[in-house]
Parts: C-alpha cells; sequence; structure tokens
C-alpha cells in the first residue's frame, strides 16, 4: 500500500499566506500610510519577476502542445472555437453591465457639473487611448524579430511565433523530433522555476496592497461605494450565474474551479493583476486534464480577448460617469456605446489600469459623455481592477475547459478526480482543525 500524503501544516500553504500578506499589508498602509506607499516595489517586483517567466511558458507551452499534435487543423478549430467563446462572453458582459447600470443607476444624486471635472487628471490615459487603435493592435502582434517577443514579453507576439514554429516543427518530420524533445525537456525546469518564483508571491502581495490602502486608503472609496458594490455584484453573479451555467453544460461545476485555483485567484487579489498568475494557472488547466495545446492556445489569447470582468467595468463606468453628470443616454446612444465598448475591449490586456486606458478609447468616440467624468472613479480605479482580474481569471480557466471539451481534448475523468479531490482535501483539512 502506498504512503498516504503527508498534508503541508496550514502556515506552508501559498494561498494561505497570501491571505495573511494582504491582510498585513492593509494593516500596514491604514496605520502608516507613508511607509505603506514606500513598499510598492515590493509589488512591482514579483510582476516583473512572473513577467520574466511568461514568454518561456507560453512559448514552450504552446510549441510543444502544437508540435505534438497529428493534425493540423486542430489549431485552426480551437482558435476558431476559442475566439466565438471569447466574442459570445465578452459581449454578453458588456450587456449585462448595460442592463445592472440602468436598473440600479449608481450615479443617479451625484448631480457634478463636467464644467468642474478636472481633465488633467486622465489626460495620460486620454493620450495612451488615442494612441491605440484597432489597426495598430493587430499591426502590433506582429513582432520585429523572430526573438523580439521573448526579450519584451508581448503576450500577443509570443503567441503569435509560438504558432508559427510549431506548425513548422510537426511538419518536420523525424528532423524535427530530436527539437521537440529537448523543448520538452526543457519545459521541466522552466515550470519548477515557476514554483519557485510563486513562493515570492505573499511578499509581492503584502507590498502591493499596503501600496495601494496607502495611497487611496479606504475612506476613499466611501463616497463612490455604490459603484463598487454594483460592480462586484455583478462580476459575482456574471460568475455564478452565467459562468455557472456554462460549466454545468460542459459537466463541471463553476464552485469546484474557483476552489481549485483559488491560489491563483488569492493572488491576482493581493497584486491587482491576472498576469501574475498566468503561468501556473496554465499548468494548473493541463493538471485538469486539458491538452496542452489548448492550454497554450486558449489561456494567453483569453488574456486579452476573453476580458469579461472588464467588459462588465466599462460599461457600468461609462454609464455611471453620464448618471453623475446628469447626462441621459437615448437607447440608440447606449447601444452605440456597447458598439465602440466591443471594438475597444479587445486590445487590453489583463493588468492594472488596462481598463481605465480601454475605457477612455470607448468615451473618446462616444461624444455624449464626458471623458473628464473619469476623473469621477480614478481614485476607486485600482479597487476595482482587483475584481476585473479575478472576473477575467475565472473566465479563461473556464474557456480553456470548454474549448477543451469541444475538441474532444478534455480527460472528463481526470478532470472529475482532480476538482473532487480538491474538495475533499478542503473538506478534510476543516475537519481537522
Amino acid at each position: 500500500m502506498s504512503k498516504p500524503l503527508k498534508k503541508k501544516p496550514l502556515y506552508q500553504i501559498l494561498y494561505v499566506q497570501v491571505i495573511f500578506a494582504i491582510l498585513l499589508g492593509i494593516a500596514l498602509g491604514h496605520f502608516y500610510p507613508d511607509f505603506g506607499q514606500s513598499l510598492k516595489p515590493l509589488g512591482d517586483a514579483f510582476i516583473k519577476i512572473v513577467k520574466m517567466i511568461i514568454a518561456p511558458v507560453i512559448f514552450l507551452t504552446v510549441v510543444t502542445g502544437i508540435a505534438g499534435m497529428n493534425n493540423m487543423k486542430m489549431v485552426g478549430n480551437v482558435v476558431g472555437k476559442a475566439m466565438l467563446y471569447f466574442l459570445t462572453f465578452s459581449t454578453l458582459a458588456l450587456v449585462i453591465g448595460l442592463i445592472v447600470s440602468n436598473i440600479i443607476r449608481p450615479g443617479d444624486g451625484l448631480n457634478i457639473s463636467p464644467d468642474s471635472l478636472d481633465s488633467s487628471k486622465v489626460a495620460g490615459y486620454v493620450e495612451k487611448a488615442h494612441e491605440s487603435s484597432i489597426v495598430g493592435f493587430l499591426m502590433n502582434i506582429i513582432p520585429e524579430t523572430v526573438v523580439s517577443p521573448l526579450v519584451n514579453g508581448n503576450i500577443l507576439q509570443v503567441l503569435f511565433i509560438s504558432v508559427i514554429f510549431g506548425a513548422a516543427l510537426a511538419t518536420t518530420g523525424k528532423k524535427g523530433e530530436p527539437i521537440l524533445v529537448f523543448l520538452q525537456n526543457v519545459s521541466e525546469p522552466v515550470f519548477k522555476m515557476v514554483g519557485i518564483l510563486m513562493k515570492l508571491a505573499p511578499i509581492g502581495a503584502f507590498g502591493a496592497m499596503a501600496f495601494t490602502i496607502g495611497k487611496y486608503g479606504i475612506s476613499s472609496i466611501g463616497n463612490l461605494m455604490m459603484l463598487i458594490v454594483t460592480f462586484y455584484i455583478t462580476s459575482l453573479l456574471f460568475v455564478l450565474i452565467v459562468l455557472g451555467a456554462v460549466a454545468r453544460y460542459n459537466g463541471f461545476s463553476i464552485i469546484q474551479l474557483i476552489r481549485y485555483i483559488k491560489d491563483e485567484l488569492w493572488l491576482v487579489l493581493g497584486t491587482s493583476s491576472s498576469e501574475a498568475a498566468l503561468p501556473s494557472l496554465m499548468k494548473k488547466m493541463e493538471n485538469v486534464g486539458c491538452e496542452k495545446s489548448i492550454v497554450g492556445l486558449v489561456i494567453p489569447t483569453g488574456y486579452s480577448f476573453n476580458l469579461d470582468g472588464t467588459n462588465i467595468y466599462m460599461t457600468m463606468a461609462a454609464l455611471f460617469i453620464a448618471q453623475a453628470t446628469g447626462i441621459e443616454l437615448s437607447l440608440t446612444e447606449q447601444i452605440s456605446l456597447l458598439l465602440v465598448a466591443m471594438i475597444s475591449s479587445k486590445g487590453a490586456a489583463g493588468v492594472t489600469g488596462a481598463g481605465f486606458i480601454t475605457l477612455a478609447a470607448t468615451l473618446s468616440v462616444v461624444p455624449n459623455i464626458p471623458v473628464a467624468g473619469m476623473a469621477l472613479i480614478l481614485g476607486i480605479d485600482r479597487f476595482m481592477s482587483e475584481c476585473r482580474a479575478l472576473t477575467n481569471l475565472v473566465g479563461n480557466a473556464c474557456a480553456s475547459i470548454v474549448v477543451a471539451r469541444w475538441e474532444n481534448a478534455l480527460d472528463k475523468e481526470k478532470m472529475y478526480q482532480v476538482l473532487n479531490s480538491d474538495i475533499q482535501n478542503s473538506l478534510e483539512k476543516t475537519s481537522n482543525k
């Protein structure tokens, strides 16, 4: 008989360490705000360390996954189905944000004159928004050189090169086999490296949270609490009801999936960046039974195209500004806002501030809502970015399993075993307390 695995002490579990670090960061930022702000480099350094490893993780996962495929047509099928999924649920998220904002109307009663708003506070975001266009975004997917994506870490550029190289390697035949074996062997230490770097997560979460609370203060969210609460509840309902229905239809539970990726969710909450969890999320989706090639194509692409949380935020924030400044938008104007947001949201990456830049791009095309109104929500954007990133992460994990199932590339038995054993472990830990 095999010996039962020795359970880790509670203090050695990553998500417990991250929760403790977040609480410590909040307390320090609240009581010693200046010192809290000075800890910003801890959060920045951790995100920088994770970004350092993202490019090789995506490259190795995608190349070895595609090169191991027997049918190259499958790559086109996976990308096509993933894009269909992303477009459907991203649009649905925009519509839900629009509907909830019209029902709850969180901006009503503020009666702020558009002329009194300080547009200089958001000038930088507007400038970045004007620089980004759909053509520019698509052109930016093509890298300067074959190796430059591995240096600058642009996710879509890395994916672009990885797909081409993987397809080329798959069609090379016997001469390509030693290269594939070599890359598969390199993957092992790279993922070990990810595991080592993730041990720094509590330090990064502590620094990022201490800075956020130290700079913006818990009190700064008071006057805009209605918008924050509305956004968090809407995102939660989107995950539980919409993604929950999708998960149930595809044979798994969204609650089980959330529990399975809890380490990554706590990490995102602490750092406000979904990129911080990308390498470990990819590994977890492989472990749950999704084929490596599916994970390598769906997760990185989803980080730019499947941003459910960002989309809910965009329509809610736009309508909040309109309501706060006393501007009534007709149904036609709201539909035009929705159409513009559908296009402008596709280029946002899942990092802090990207949602704000995308909102600026949307408002600059819809003349009825003053772009200067973004100054109203600038102070709370950091608190909302965490919810955006959490929703985006769950959406991409769900998409990975769904697309894998569509392609018959999901080991259902392994998925049930992993998700159920994760629940069993949680129950055992609770009963042993």
